[in-house]
């Protein structure tokens, strides 16, 4: 192996043949590529997009990003521009790299937050944009100033939803991390029969394992069910928001309609600002569309009603407008 390897390209003797001058200009260069990813990251922004080719008119967030930095930095500009084209610190690679740094660090200061105390995991499945699914994992305990703790703990893939698959990525990032799980108090998941099964489910292979560990079906999850079945028993209730989400599927079926609802709406808000009926200022009259309600989704319709009555008269000049042009007998 030592043979075949060319000696004059060892790591070793490359970074020998670093001056001070050429480790200072990579260190800048990186650190510009770390600074943009840990703004990203921090607001929850995309990184890239679909093209990202040098002639393209819209490269994205991180590169966007760097560029601006470098816009108003001559000596970081002249830094990555005399870069050498095996400087891969822009790649999407070295971006997943970085973010992948952050991401053990923060999960180390979690870890020894919690350090002897026990814990209470709390777990849920979804179907990301990839249609990949993705299990989220969140840990609750008391720190050491006696305060309930649930920081988010990551995000895991999952080929498929199975118990045993759950489970198994359960543990081994327990395991990765020196938790325990003789040290788990409370499950927390949704009714699901793969999260809540009593013989099968995920809440009873992790009880068969540790006996102290007690399951506690979501409590937001469950009133929400609970409010969604009681509403449906009030003729008129049901009735209501059978109307709004046909209101809301109509309106939002079509890109021209929401438009138009938008441009009502700013109409709207000029107006009453005009007669000195809105109050202006920082945040306030926020232009937003209708918003479905989902049995499962907390607060989902408080905000589908809430943003009728905001844009009340835009819908009704959009529903009036369809019935006077509808061509089919639906609309």
């Amino acid at each position: 192996m030592t043979d075949l390897m060319n000696q004059s390209q060892h790591i070793q003797k490359v970074l020998e043949n670093f001056n001070s001058d050429q480790i200072a200009s990579n260190r800048l260069h990186l650190k510009a590529s770390i600074d943009v990813v840990k703004v990203l990251a921090f607001q929850g922004l995309a990184f890239r997009g679909r093209d990202e080719s040098s002639d393209s008119i819209n490269r994205e967030n991180f590169l966007k990003i760097l560029d601006l930095v470098v816009s108003y930095n001559e000596y970081v500009a002249e830094v990555i521009e005399k870069a050498p084209k095996n400087a891969f610190y822009k790649s999407p690679k070295i971006q997943k790299e970085i973010l992948h740094v952050f991401s053990n660090k923060v999960k180390k200061a979690i870890r020894e937050e919690i350090g002897d105390a026990k814990f209470c995991l709390i777990v849920d499945e979804a179907r990301d944009e990839s249609m990949k699914d993705q299990m989220t994992i969140i840990i609750r305990f008391v720190d050491k100033d006696g305060f309930v703790r649930e920081p988010f703990f990551g995000v895991v893939h999952v080929p498929d939803t199975t118990t045993l698959t759950l489970k198994d990525k359960i543990y081994s990032i327990l395991s990765h991390h020196s938790l325990d799980i003789q040290d788990i108090r409370r499950q927390g998941y949704d009714s699901a029969n793969t999260m809540r099964g009593e013989w099968n489910g995920l809440k009873a292979l992790v009880s068969n394992d540790c006996s102290h560990t007690y399951y506690i079906h979501c409590f937001v999850h469950r009133l929400q069910l609970a409010l969604v079945a009681v509403s449906k028993e009030v003729i008129l209730v049901q009735s209501f928001f059978n109307r709004l989400s046909s209101i809301v599927n109509v309106v939002g079926a079509s890109c021209k309609r929401i438009e138009q609802l938008k441009k009502d709406y700013v109409d709207q808000i000029a107006y009453f600002v005009e007669i000195r009926k809105l109050e202006t200022g920082r945040g306030l009259n926020q232009i937003s569309t209708l918003q479905w309600a989902g049995d499962a989704c907390w607060g989902s319709h408080l905000r589908s009603i809430s943003s009728l009555v905001n844009i009340f008269s835009p819908t009704c000049e959009i529903l009036l407008k369809i019935i006077k042009e509808g061509n089919i007998t639906s609309q």
